[in-house]
């Protein structure tokens, strides 16, 4: 059974930085693409960013325009493990941060074409 734990949530002032990670288990990644979510109270799950582990998209990132130059998507392949760096932190970043996986390695943006979900991590940014 395919599992994702969240970590590195918390409470930080504007400007500040923070890591999440998000560590998988119990399948095979090889192909797999990840990707962070994050969903703000009273609005909808809004794509973050996505790296891809398969051999014809390895290393490929997508950011979406608001993180571009903020938040730097990474994985470590050992540890079947994907980080979500983020930098200059503002109060509109502040949601719950979801981690995915898609075993196929095609999801991009749309939340729909990932498998398996993480359980979110609290990301609070305090202006």
């Amino acid at each position: 059974q395919v599992q994702l734990v969240e970590s590195g949530g918390g409470l930080v002032q504007a400007g500040a930085s923070l890591r999440l990670s998000c560590a998988a288990s119990g399948g095979t990644f090889s192909n797999a693409a990840m990707g962070w979510f994050r969903q703000a109270p009273g609005k909808e799950r809004e794509f973050v960013a996505t790296i891809s582990w398969s051999s014809w998209r390895i290393g490929n990132r997508d950011y979406v325009d608001s993180v571009k130059g903020r938040f730097t998507i990474s994985r470590d392949n050992a540890k079947s493990t994907v980080y979500l760096q983020m930098n200059s932190l503002k109060p509109e970043d502040t949601a719950v941060y979801y981690c995915a996986l898609d075993l196929r390695g095609f999801a991009r943006f749309d939340p729909n074409d990932y498998d398996y979900w993480g359980q979110g991590t609290q990301v609070t940014v305090a202006s």
